[in-house]
């Protein structure tokens, strides 16, 4: 559920939303979440300052209040 969330919010901000692919790893206190993108997208998924990440990020701890999972997630070049 939070994967397709974080896919679809890419998707919608890249300009090469073919190459957008999400990961998670579980783990036993963090479930990591990477986001794979083109390297041109990088910038606009970190936004200025890395306000566009920090707003996913605010996004996602609303899940974790929810299921009492804690989220991390990376942006790493395809």
């Amino acid at each position: 559920m939070i994967s397709d969330f974080v896919a679809q919010f890419a998707k919608l901000i890249a300009s090469h939303p073919e190459d957008i692919k999400v990961e998670v790893k579980e783990g036993d206190e963090i479930t990591e979440i990477v986001l794979f993108a083109n390297q041109a997208d990088i910038g606009k998924l970190i936004g200025k300052e890395g306000k566009m990440i920090g707003a996913i990020k605010t996004v996602i701890s609303g899940c974790k209040a929810k299921d009492g999972v804690s989220y991390r997630i990376n942006v790493e070049a395809v």
